[in-house]
């Protein structure tokens, strides 16, 4: 394996990590943000307000995108890092 195709590979695996991780961190942040600005407006300062929702958000886009990811990654493994394991 040369240099220039490892780093290839190793751009393509972080590439296809960040738009694995997209959904989820893009879900984490509204929900974040929304349950401060709902706990600005209200003068609520519960803990346990901010992490619920964001855990509930995070776990039904995670069950909705999980198809998603697990497609990416098997392309990815069988296309791109089978061939270059078995020496192709």
């Amino acid at each position: 394996m040369t240099e220039p195709l490892f780093y290839d590979v190793l751009r393509q695996g972080l590439w296809i990590s960040a738009i694995i991780s997209l959904p989820i961190l893009s879900v984490a942040l509204i929900a974040g943000v929304t349950v401060g600005l709902f706990q600005a407006l209200t003068s609520v300062q519960e803990m346990t307000l901010t992490f619920v929702p964001k855990l509930g958000a995070i776990v039904a886009v995670f069950w909705v995108t999980m198809n998603f990811m697990t497609e990416t990654l098997v392309a990815f493994f069988t296309d791109r890092l089978v061939p270059l394991i078995a020496g192709g």
